[in-house]
């Protein structure tokens, strides 16, 4: 996992707020990953548009490959390392979260839901989630709908109206969003900035 901060530049900037924690649970696990190219793609999206507001943004990526041994581990043995027990926790202690996986036999990826099984429902309820997925063929588009949108309901998430599901004829030299991917990546980043902006606000009181 690697975290980097988006400083706020607009009028609105407090160096009171405590910076919002922004975090990509990603399910790719080739090496190049186009899932981590895609949510590397939203994450920079909607960190630029809560930066925008003056505030400052805690990005975090979480590849379910690093810790996909340690989750069958402790589902069969009930042992959880360091490494996944960090890894939960980044993602239940976000303020905003991205989910993408690829798609694998019309759904998402098997090593994806080991990890997901052991997040804590309590700690995901009413937490803002943007959907994404990568998949070969745009057969398969309406995944995150039938897929992933059940799952982050079962754990009681907002996720935004636009899923953004993305095929390898979208990005130009494999990492290069087209014009229609990027209107929806822009759509979605929209979205998921405006339930982030609300959730912020409630936590301050304001």
């Amino acid at each position: 996992m690697k975290t980097q901060a988006t400083s706020g530049t607009g009028a609105a900037a407090d160096a009171g707020r405590r910076p919002v924690r922004l975090v990509a649970l990603s399910g790719g696990l080739g090496y190049p990953s186009s899932t981590r190219t895609l949510t590397d793609l939203l994450t920079s999206a909607v960190a630029d548009r809560l930066a925008g507001d003056g505030q400052e943004v805690l990005t975090t990526t979480v590849e379910v490959r690093d810790v996909a041994q340690d989750a069958v581990a402790e589902t069969l043995l009930g042992l959880r390392s360091e490494p996944l027990a960090a890894a939960l926790a980044e993602v239940e202690d976000a303020d905003a979260l991205i989910v993408a996986s690829p798609v694998f036999r019309g759904s998402y990826a098997g090593v994806f839901k080991a990890v997901v099984d052991l997040l804590d429902p309590l700690a995901m309820r009413g937490k803002p989630v943007l959907l994404a997925a990568t998949s070969g063929s745009a057969r398969h588009t309406l995944m995150a709908d039938h897929a992933l949108r059940p799952l982050m309901s079962y754990f009681g998430t907002l996720t935004v109206p636009t899923a953004v599901v993305a095929t390898p004829e979208e990005f130009a030299f494999g990492t290069r969003p087209v014009d229609g991917l990027r209107v929806r990546i822009d759509r979605a980043a929209d979205e998921l900035a405006d339930l982030t902006r609300v959730r912020v606000r409630a936590r301050s009181g304001a």
